[in-house]
């Protein structure tokens, strides 16, 4: 199983500190060392960071953590291979062009079956992972939902909970979807969410001693929706997802829970 993390505001932030967090589970204090990868908006679209290694021992993750990069949407995954080699192809987060904007996908857990229920569209595999054909066979069925374009932000968000409870009706299908606008979290076993806004706090890494203070770094105003597998603070309350249930978070807030 893999590990994932969403961040979603209402004003640019790094994520260094999560991310931090989630690249010593990436085989330093998790098992999860077969790959990991970070995706960070501008607006419609995204840069990526791809390796097919361990995040723990990365150079390339220790660069992207000592130079941070603010953002209003990320997600991140770090990779144990259950399905497909290890290789740059099977390397989450996966992004696909979609309405002119990047939509970006990471999944935790096992689809079963999905290579042979891929429906015909535009959206086709570059690797082996069951991952990678589920985020193909989601968006095949998104792109057939809304012909004309992007629809309305609660419209899109229900055809995701729809097509993730068919697509993930054979498997486990935690995963986190995002198009630069709004992060959509599907708990299928294990999510959960914290989000921090004023008055803010010290947090701890669960893994780690590394501590920040959000009071120094925040405004009044600020509010940052944290989305991961497992609790990544010691220190903080975080709400713990029900089976069946997809988040919607939009400019830092839960937006909408819906079944799925």
């Amino acid at each position: 199983m893999c590990e994932l993390l969403g961040m979603e505001c209402n004003v640019p932030t790094d994520i260094v500190f999560s991310f931090s967090g989630l690249a010593l589970r990436g085989g330093a204090r998790g098992p999860h060392a077969d790959g990991w990868g970070l995706a960070l908006y501008e607006g419609r679209s995204v840069r990526t960071f791809l390796e097919p290694a361990a995040a723990a021992n990365s150079s390339l993750a220790a660069y992207v953590r000592n130079n941070p990069i603010k953002t209003l949407l990320a997600i991140a995954h770090v990779r144990k291979r259950t399905r497909g080699p290890v290789n740059l192809a099977n390397t989450h987060p996966f992004v696909r062009e979609l309405w002119g904007r990047h939509f970006t996908f990471a999944h935790n857990g096992t689809v079963r079956g999905i290579k042979q229920r891929l429906e015909p569209g535009r959206f086709r595999p570059i690797g082996t992972t069951d991952s990678e054909y589920a985020f193909c066979a989601l968006m095949n069925r998104l792109e057939r939902a809304f012909p004309k374009g992007y629809p309305e932000p609660s419209a899109l968000a229900r055809a995701v909970a729809r097509a993730g409870r068919e697509i993930g009706d054979r498997g486990t299908f935690n995963f986190l979807l995002g198009d630069g606008s709004q992060l959509f979290a599907r708990c299928a076993t294990k999510l959960c969410y914290i989000i921090r806004k004023a008055p803010f706090a010290k947090a701890t890494l669960a893994d780690d001693d590394l501590e920040v203070d959000f009071a120094t770094v925040t405004t009044p105003r600020d509010r940052v929706a944290v989305i991961a597998t497992a609790p990544l603070t010691r220190d903080e309350d975080w709400t713990i997802g029900l089976p069946g249930q997809m988040w919607v978070f939009r400019r830092g807030r839960l937006a909408e829970t819906l079944p799925a």
